[in-house]
């Protein structure tokens, strides 16, 4: 298995060390990731200026000022020869819970990564702890994978719980809970009297039913949640349709 590693916690994060030490024992991998940490990033990609390389002496390769999804594309179309099987983002220091991955920047290097064909695995840690504790998990579901693929073009969004791996309860699969929206802004002045801005935190938990992420992780279980490139509402169109029909907006031109 050759396998593509990235994050958004920059090349030098625990997590992708850990995780990169991991998976050498059973595959080839290759970390591309950004320099420095490009959390909240999302699917950002940089199209107005040019992208640098640099192979570091252990041979990660690091993408300055790069986003995740910079270093998976330029990963899978020019820097990892030959090319990978699955593209790997993590381990993120902190969960991407319900809304998270709106915004997360470790989903979105896998989404590319699922974007450009190929299968794609996300992993977030609760915590910034036991990071060993998601790098052996996230192995076994990959030789798992190498023994039973799994064919359903979605890339697996893999939350795992801080704790020591004997205190995990096991594996749930589970759908995005959502978050009340954000509505902090910290207001400061910079010593200079001019006016500065920082995005507060996220909002609380407003659905943590039994079946998300969210309860999975409170009660000690590895959460799996399928996400898809494809956003399209499907179930909406029938609906949209009706209300252009009965309104007559789609000829009032």
């Amino acid at each position: 298995m050759k396998i593509l590693l990235s994050n958004d916690d920059g090349v030098s994060a625990p997590g992708i060390q850990v995780l990169a030490q991991a998976l050498r024992q059973f595959a080839s991998v290759q970390v591309v990731a950004p320099d420095r940490d490009r959390s909240g990033s999302s699917n950002a990609m940089t199209l107005e200026s040019p992208l640098r390389a640099q192979t570091l002496p252990n041979g990660d390769i690091v993408v300055p000022r790069g986003t995740p999804t910079d270093c998976v594309y330029l990963g899978v179309n020019m820097l990892m020869q030959p090319g990978p099987d699955i593209v790997v983002s993590g381990i993120n220091a902190g969960a991407n819970l319900g809304d998270d991955v709106i915004y997360s920047g470790t989903v979105a290097a896998a989404m590319e990564g699922r974007h450009l064909g190929l299968p794609a695995l996300a992993v977030s840690l609760h915590g910034t702890e036991h990071y060993q504790t998601a790098a052996t998990i996230t192995s076994h579901l990959l030789r798992t994978l190498l023994v039973e693929p799994l064919r359903i073009d979605k890339i697996l969004n893999i939350n795992v719980p801080d704790l020591p791996l004997n205190q995990i309860k096991g594996i749930r699969v589970t759908r995005c809970g959502s978050r009340h929206p954000a509505d902090q802004v910290i207001r400061q002045q910079d010593p200079r009297g001019r006016t500065l801005y920082w995005i507060g935190p996220l909002g609380e938990k407003s659905d943590a039913g039994p079946d998300t992420d969210f309860a999975a992780i409170e009660q000690g279980y590895v959460s799996i949640t399928p996400l898809q490139v494809d956003m399209t509402a499907y179930r909406a169109r029938d609906e949209l349709n009706a209300w252009l029909t009965r309104t007559e907006v789609s000829s009032r031109w």
